[in-house]
This record gives C-alpha cells, structure tokens and sequence, in this order.
C-alpha cells in the first residue's frame, strides 16, 4: 500500500522541510492543501510550480495531488444560485487542474464543505443540477491534463450536500467520466449508518483515493477507530491508490502525528493485521 500525508499538518514550515520530515517518517507522497502556499491556484507561478515539483523529488516523494481546494478562499461555490458565482467558480477549479497537473499530482479530492452548501432558496434537486452543470464544465480540462477529480462525501454537521457515498456516487454516475471518482474518507464514513467495510465493497468501482484518519479528527491510530477491518476491505476490493493521511486536530506536533500515523497504518495493513 503506498502512504502518503496530507501537507497542511505541518503548519508554518517550509517546504523542503515538510519533504525532509514525510521522507524521514517513511511515506512516499505528500498531499497539498493550496491554501498553504498562501496563493490562489492561479497567482502561483511557473517557478514557484517547478520549485515544489523539484523538491518533492529531491526528497524521493511523489506529490500526489490536491485537497482542502476552497478553502480560505472567497467567491467561490459549486452550487450558488448566481450563475456568475458558478461559472468563477468552473474557472478556478479549472486553475486547480493545472496546477496540480504541473506539480505532478494526478489527484483532486473535492471536500469544501462551506462552497457546496445548499442555499435557503434553493430545492434539493436545484442545488443537484446546479453542482452538476459545474462538474461538466470541468470535464475536458480534467481529460486533457490527466486528472481525477474525486467527490468527497462529508459528514452533515459540516455539510448539507454530498453526505454519503451513495450520494457522491449518483453524481459521479450522471457526470459519466473516468476523470470523476470517488474518495472515500475514514471520519466522513464515520457518520454514516453503514459500516465503512460496507461501504468500501459497495463502492469498489469507483474508489479512487483514501483519505485515513480517526473519526475524532486525529491521525489513524490517534483514536478509537479500528483500521483492521477497513485494511481488511481495501485490500479485498485490490485497492491500489494511495492512503493518505489526513488530520484536523494537529496535536501534539507534526512530527509525532507523522510518525506514528504510519506505524500504525504499517502495521493494521500487513498481512496479518489486515487478516479477518
């Protein structure tokens, strides 16, 4: 299984030393936040793209694509009644493409829960149609560069749209294309009623990445979730993407949570830890 964390974790370091730290602790790829840069998608240039690029390689590590895309940035919603919310919207996701595309990565993990909202004065089924007429709008750009964009269902004390797995997969079913897929998220499954080994098996087809993390927020292994059984499921649907680590409560330091994450997810994904 190839590890990988999730850059964010690693609040106020530079770079070259959030690469040193992941490739010292035994992970193969690294995760990027954009809002880490302190740059919209677009503003981050050439230079600054290949530097990232170089150093992520310099350090033996892939970086593997992009996550927490919205976040810390204004204007912006999938699913906003205002067509020119919408259409600025398509272009920065389009701007995040090719970003992740020039720093190597061949993943976007859609989450950002506060731009996907259903407004007050809209239905259900308005707030479907409208996320969906942005997805489409995304396509030829994901195709031509070679990029998965991958739904992340969350959790509804954080969102009112994309909840569950069935939801993200209906969507992925209407858009009918091999660049939009599924991530599936160890907390956001969490809230959900179905056992997460459930549902890795119901959605085998369409798994695409692997966030892990405990559903107290912390890394895996942090907490009371057992990975046993959810090892035990992706290696039965041969799973082969990355898991990659994902943490919101960022104690006691980055480097503890770096470490131990994946001693702990070495451990569950062997053999014999993952053996039912």
């Amino acid at each position: 299984m190839k590890f990988s964390i999730c850059n964010e974790v690693f609040e106020g370091w530079k770079f070259n030393d959030i690469c040193a730290a992941v490739r010292d602790a035994g992970y193969t790829g690294i995760e990027i936040a954009p809002f880490t840069t302190g740059k919209l998608a677009g503003e981050i240039t050439r230079e600054e793209r290949c530097a990232m690029h170089s150093a992520a390689a310099q350090y033996g590590l892939e970086i593997v694509g992009l996550h927490w895309v919205l976040a810390q940035t204004q204007g912006f919603h999938i699913n906003s009644p205002d067509r020119t919310v919408r259409e600025r919207t398509k272009t920065y996701l389009i701007d995040l493409i090719n970003l992740c595309s020039d720093l190597g990565g061949r993943v976007i993990i859609f989450g950002s829960p506060k731009q996907r909202c259903i407004a007050p004065e809209l239905t259900r089924q308005q707030a479907w149609n409208y996320a969906l007429e942005t997805f489409c709008g995304i396509v030829p750009t994901l195709e031509d560069r070679g990029i998965t964009f991958c739904l992340e269902p969350l959790a509804p004390e954080e969102t009112n749209f994309i909840n569950t797995a069935d939801d993200a997969a209906e969507i992925i079913s209407a858009i009918d294309s091999p660049s939009f897929q599924l991530l599936l998220d160890v907390k956001a499954m969490s809230s959900e009623q179905t056992p997460i080994p459930q549902i890795i098996q119901k959605h085998k087809s369409i798994v695409k990445h692997f966030h892990a993390n405990d559903a107290n927020k912390r890394g895996p292994g942090f907490g009371n979730t057992d990975f046993t059984p959810i090892a035990a499921a992706l290696k039965e649907i041969n799973y082969t993407g990355w898991v990659s680590v994902e943490v919101f409560d960022f104690k006691p330091d980055p480097v503890t949570i770096t470490t131990e994450s994946i001693n702990y997810l070495r451990n569950v994904f062997t053999d014999e830890g993952a053996r039912e």
